[in-house]
């Protein structure tokens, strides 16, 4: 009985081709299956869109026409920072309006220059630090701006400018 275990613990068994026919077969079926998907446009790659993807004269169907805005340009303000030393913050921004709206906005632009330098002057060092601190500022300043004008005549405060000095 010895023997016979010995004999099968040296006989290595060969490996069957059964493995490597299956495996050929299943890469053969999967590539065909992935250049039908393909060609037939069931499997959009990012390349070039189809016709039905085009609109009418080359358009996109996803744009959309741009909103009927303008821009009101603010002067540049320069205010001393609050700091132990004598720094200075140049802002400058536009607002950018409904067309609309330009009349209204435009009547009231020395208050806006007035809620802006008031912000502004209140600003502290430490306020600019952070990374997301011109988010944060314009986000304050669009509030501020809408309790002057109204809601919804500014749609969004551009910074032009941002500089510490």
């Amino acid at each position: 009985m010895a023997d016979a275990t010995a004999e099968q613990a040296e006989a290595p068994e060969k490996p069957g081709k059964k493995g490597m026919i299956i495996g050929v077969i299943l890469a053969v079926i999967g590539a065909g299956t992935g250049f039908f998907l393909t060609s037939s446009g069931l499997l959009p790659l990012g390349g070039k869109p189809t016709t039905e993807e085009v609109g009418e004269k080359g358009k996109d169907k996803s744009a959309k026409a741009l909103p009927q805005v303008r821009f009101i340009n603010l002067p540049p303000v320069i205010v001393s920072v609050n700091a132990g030393d004598s720094r200075h913050l140049k802002f400058h921004a536009q607002l950018e309006v409904n067309s609309e709206h330009i009349p209204d906005v435009e009547k009231m632009k020395p208050r806006i220059m007035d809620v802006l330098n008031g912000y502004l002057r209140a600003i502290e060092v430490s306020d600019l630090e952070d990374s997301l601190a011109l988010m944060r500022i314009r986000g304050h300043l669009l509030r501020r701006i809408e309790l002057v004008v109204g809601e919804g005549r500014v749609r969004d405060v551009l910074v032009m400018e941002f500089v510490l000095n």
